[in-house]
């Protein structure tokens, strides 16, 4: 009987698949809209789990807040928080903010918190306004309407190009993807023994058997490429095919 293979083993959710989260710093959203005027950022952290870092931020009235850090921000400088200045790091309606402004931790219904585009590097860019609509360019390339209550975040998220620092190391790699719950490396499945993978074996590296599978295929069989769904064919106007 041999091993489940990797995609199984991460859904029990044990051992090296979990990640450490009393390391973690908890939730991270915008602020509530009773919270306003300016806040000074008190301290940038790196998050564990977070591909962005994080700032602390304290209040005039003394209240402490936790925002993802925004491209080009420091230690001590000013947050606007639902003000009317578009500046770095401050919180505003989208309905607020210029066309063309790049904006991060956006949300995709008014006063959830944040949803959208939260990755280190990543940036939005508001395109249009109508009266109750703001346009925007998500970095996909695709365009989405949101309400103009909604609320987000100016500037790009820091910590862009983290990914073309080298980890020089395979151990540096090894503790940065269990921080993210991520395997550090995937062996392939034909490189394995028979008794570990469906595709294993043989006299050399091949899959020796269909690539695709079904659905509705057993758990232990279960690797590959789904199989395409059947082409279907339309029926025409008046009965013909």
């Amino acid at each position: 009987m041999g091993k489940r293979v990797g995609s199984r083993r991460r859904g029990a959710g044990t051992g090296a698949w979990t990640s450490p989260s009393h390391r973690h710093h908890g939730a991270v959203y915008l602020p509530s809209p009773s919270i306003t005027g300016d806040a000074t950022i008190v301290a940038i952290a790196q998050a564990p789990g977070r591909s962005a870092p994080v700032v602390d931020l304290k209040t005039d009235d003394g209240q402490s807040l936790r925002l993802i850090a925004a491209e080009g921000i420091a230690t001590g400088d000013k947050v606007s928080l639902h003000g009317t200045r578009v500046e770095r790091g401050s919180v505003l309606s989208l309905g607020q903010v210029p066309d063309g402004t790049l904006i991060s931790n956006i949300e995709v219904n008014p006063f959830d918190g944040g949803r959208l585009v939260r990755a280190a590097g990543a940036s939005a860019t508001v395109i249009a306004h109508t009266e109750r609509e703001v346009t925007i360019q998500l970095p996909s390339g695709a365009f989405k309407q949101l309400l103009a209550t909604c609320r987000a975040q100016i500037g790009s998220v820091a910590g862009g190009g983290r990914g073309e620092r080298p980890f020089i190391k395979a151990g540096k790699k090894v503790h940065a993807s269990h921080a993210l719950a991520r395997a550090p490396f995937k062996v392939r499945g034909v490189a394995m023994n028979p008794v570990n993978h469906p595709h294993g074996g043989g006299a050399h590296q091949h899959v020796g058997r269909p690539s695709t599978v079904a659905p509705g295929t057993w758990p232990g069989a279960k690797v590959g490429r789904f199989s395409p769904q059947k082409k279907r064919s339309r029926r025409r106007p008046g009965g013909g095919r």
